[in-house]
């Protein structure tokens, strides 16, 4: 299984929005600022999950985007499928199995490629957008706080740190 650039921007821009869940829609511009994605194609990207309706569209002054089903009930897997097709590595659960079956002389190795696409898709269904949009800062956001760590240090006198309240 490979995600796409596109499936991980997907991914991100959906995090993102579980994050601000209760907050009402939020602005796309917003959206790419904070993941720091290239907002022409998040524009694509959200109208291909609002197509799917995993995300909805809101007009106006206080538009933008927002989740259509609470964060918890959206599977990572339902995204991957939609923006990157099928979990497996050579196509889907059924082409495999159809593999396993024709071709005797490989069946050990589609039957790994199965099991590896049968533990991936049980992993990605059983994680929500809930499980993984922990209000972690940005990268952005990050970056300014290692910037703002690194300006303050403490103070060592003759290997000791000096220390005001003694």
């Amino acid at each position: 299984m490979k995600i796409s650039q596109k499936g991980l921007y997907a991914l991100q821009a959906m995090m993102m929005l579980a994050r601000h869940h209760n907050q009402g829609a939020i602005r796309i511009r917003d959206v790419a600022y904070e993941e720091e994605l290239p907002e022409k194609f998040l524009e694509l990207i959200l109208l291909e999950l609002k197509n799917a309706r995993m995300v909805e569209s809101v007009r106006g002054a206080k538009g933008g985007y927002q989740l259509r089903r609470p964060p918890s009930e959206i599977r990572l897997s339902e995204i991957i499928r939609l923006i990157d097709g099928p979990l497996a590595p050579f196509g889907d659960a059924d082409q495999l199995r159809s593999l396993i079956d024709r071709d005797a002389a490989h069946r050990a190795l589609y039957q790994v490629f199965l099991d590896v696409r049968d533990a991936a898709a049980k992993i990605l269904e059983s994680t929500s957008i809930a499980d993984i949009a922990n209000p972690s800062p940005s990268p952005r956001q990050k970056r300014r706080q290692k910037k703002n760590e690194a300006s303050i240090l403490p103070m060592v006198v003759h290997g000791n740190v000096n220390r005001t309240d003694r």
